[in-house]
């Protein structure tokens, strides 16, 4: 499914997206399949699934411990995207990297197989979108989604440029720092969001630190969608219920 429709299906029904991230490989790559199959009947839009690596920059410390799990466990690039060889869940899934492990895998090869394997989208933090003509084309040719991240810190101009080439959706990152739990969003939050909203018409996500109900309820009529990781990592470390905790977050967004 392309996440265009995922988006305009949503928009029908007045209802935010629930974006789930989910560490590839972690604990096991065999468990983090079925947490995908799970996460996806339990009512999440979309799910990302980010490929570990040895210098998550972006990440806090739930989702490093996630990547050093996978990574000791056997993870790799290559292994995560064969597990989807056959895997199809009806939503659309999104794989998220660092630039590093993308560049040894081949570009062309990963866009083909991302295209094979029934990827929609492609995130890639650390690519300045000032050097992402490469990217993109490929993004074009397989037809898959090249998805953006800015900042608190984007000016104007810049948010207009990363807007017009992301993909999907734009994806907003609520704070200046990286990945993890917060109790509660940051105090500029409707200010900064207005202020993208105000400069694309694509569909806009929030991310970086939503971890509970207040903060969801707070983001829904706001956003288009709704990012949630290190939570759900954390409740598939200490071995909560999390598909009663993905009912409970879609059942806000609706």
């Amino acid at each position: 499914m392309r996440i265009k429709d995922k988006f305009l299906a949503l928009k029908e029904k007045n209802e935010a997206a629930l974006i789930i991230y989910l560490t590839g490989g972690f604990p096991t790559i065999e468990k983090s399949m079925e947490n995908i199959r799970k996460i996806a009947n339990a009512g999440a839009d979309i799910i990302e699934v980010g490929i570990p690596f040895s210098d998550p920059i972006a990440d806090g410390e739930t989702i490093q411990y996630s990547s050093n799990v996978a990574i000791s466990n056997g993870a790799t690039i290559e292994k995560i995207i064969d597990s989807f060889e056959e895997f199809r869940i009806g939503i659309p899934l999104v794989l998220m990297s660092y630039i590093n492990p993308l560049i040894a895998y081949g570009k062309e090869r990963l866009f083909k197989r991302l295209k094979e394997v029934g990827i929609s989208g492609l995130i890639i933090p650390d690519l300045p979108v000032e050097e992402s003509e490469e990217w993109r084309e490929l993004s074009r040719r397989f037809e898959l989604d090249l998805i953006f991240l800015v900042a608190p810190t984007s000016s104007e101009e810049r948010i207009k440029k990363i807007a017009e080439y992301s993909g999907g959706f734009l994806y907003c990152v609520s704070v200046k720092g990286t990945t993890g739990e917060r109790d509660k969003l940051p105090e500029d939050t409707e200010e900064y969001i207005q202020r993208v909203k105000k400069l694309t018409h694509k569909p806009v996500a929030f991310g970086f630190g939503i971890s509970n109900e207040e903060q969801i309820a707070a983001l829904k009529g706001k956003v288009e969608g709704i990012i949630v990781g290190s939570r759900i990592i954390k409740g598939i470390k200490e071995n909560e219920n999390v598909v009663n905790l993905i009912k409970k977050f879609k059942s806000i967004t609706r």
